[in-house]
């Protein structure tokens, strides 16, 4: 449904892209969203009322129709966002740019546009008021000829004097037939547009309900959305404690597992040990035999160690015998040696005596 009815003459003049907004109807404070994206807006001029408007569509939905007034203002709030006041409306609309050279541009459009339409009503205050000046003469002038034609009395008086100011009320005449035609058309026109407006305006109110039972609506969803937002970030907060637990259990498990490894190779080692120790088991009753071997020989060892220490105190009672006799043989020996030393000595001087019985012979 488009806003500029297709007889009318109204033109675009200037168009821009920017997020349109209204004020909340009930706080009078905070902006309501009326588009979800950035959609155009445009000045329109239209040459048959002289009038400026600013429209926006949004698909088939019109979220802007502001008639602009010399008494509105466009007012920068932030560097990409301005607003202004509609009293027809009874709102206030605002745009965001997506720059501050756009909003600077529309700004400065708004004050061009607000100063044509200053110029245009003044034009037809102008105009108004001389097409009251030109009706005043024009009826005082139609008494002051009566009123001339009377006093003068004669026909011929009449004509000769009443010629002029006939013709100049029947151009005066002639000026407010063609100025009530004008008007009865312009009365015709405002009626349309008249009609326009008001279909217009019930869409826009229709629409005004739309948006009002949508923002009801997306604010049940942005309440519902909040709690299951805070529901997830408990959520997340239980599971973030699940995962420290989760952690340190993985912790505990990973020194479990090496203490578990340890254990293992200390019990590998002590199967061996054990197997060693079984192995060795097996040789004791082997070992046991030997062991009563040993202690049979052993036992018998003692008999024969008994036996021999009996020898050795004997033997050692022989040697001290043998000993005792050696000392006397020794002796004996001694003597026998010197008695041999002296025998030997006489043998040798014998000897002597025998070489020198030699010699001499």
């Amino acid at each position: 449904i488009s806003p500029v009815p297709p007889y009318s003459r109204e033109q675009p003049i200037f168009t821009t892209r920017a997020h349109v907004f209204q004020i909340d109807p009930s706080t009078k404070k905070n902006w309501v969203p009326a588009s979800k994206q950035a959609v155009t807006v445009s000045y329109f001029y239209d040459s048959t009322r002289n009038s400026y408007r600013i429209i926006s569509v949004d698909g088939a939905k019109v979220i802007i129709n502001s008639t602009i007034t010399p008494n509105m203002t466009f007012t920068k709030t932030s560097q990409k966002f301005g607003q202004w006041a509609d009293s027809r409306a009874n709102t206030v609309f605002g745009l965001g740019f997506p720059s501050e050279q756009q909003l600077t541009k529309f700004a400065e459009k708004f004050q061009e546009v607000k100063e044509a339409a200053k110029l245009a009503r003044d034009r037809s205050q102008e105009k108004i008021e001389t097409s009251s000046n030109h009706s005043q003469e024009s009826g005082r002038e139609t008494p002051s000829s009566t009123r001339a034609s009377s006093v003068n009395g004669t026909d011929d008086e009449k004509a000769s004097h009443g010629g002029p100011a006939e013709a100049h009320l029947k151009s005066e005449n002639d000026k407010l037939k063609i100025a009530l035609a004008q008007s009865s058309s312009n009365v015709k026109k405002w009626e349309t547009e008249l009609q326009t407006l008001r279909e217009s305006n019930a869409r826009l109110t229709t629409a005004l309900q739309e948006s009002a039972a949508s923002i009801e609506h997306w604010k049940k969803q942005f309440s519902a959305c909040k709690e299951e937002n805070d529901q997830l970030r408990s959520k997340i907060d239980e599971l973030e404690e699940q995962c420290n637990e989760i952690n340190k259990e993985k912790e505990r498990n990973a020194q479990l597992s090496r203490r578990l490894q340890e254990l293992e190779t200390e019990l590998q080692d002590k199967e061996l040990e054990l197997e060693e120790l079984r192995k060795q088991g097996e040789i004791i009753p082997q070992l046991m035999s030997e062991c009563e071997s040993v202690s049979q020989q052993l036992q018998a060892a003692e008999k024969k160690n008994k036996d021999l220490e009996e020898k050795v105190r004997t033997l050692r009672t022989e040697v001290e015998e043998s000993k005792h006799r050696q000392t006397n043989l020794k002796t004996e020996l001694k003597n026998f040696l010197d008695v041999l030393d002296g025998k030997i000595d006489e043998l040798h001087d014998f000897r002597q005596g025998l070489s020198k019985l030699g010699i001499d012979n």
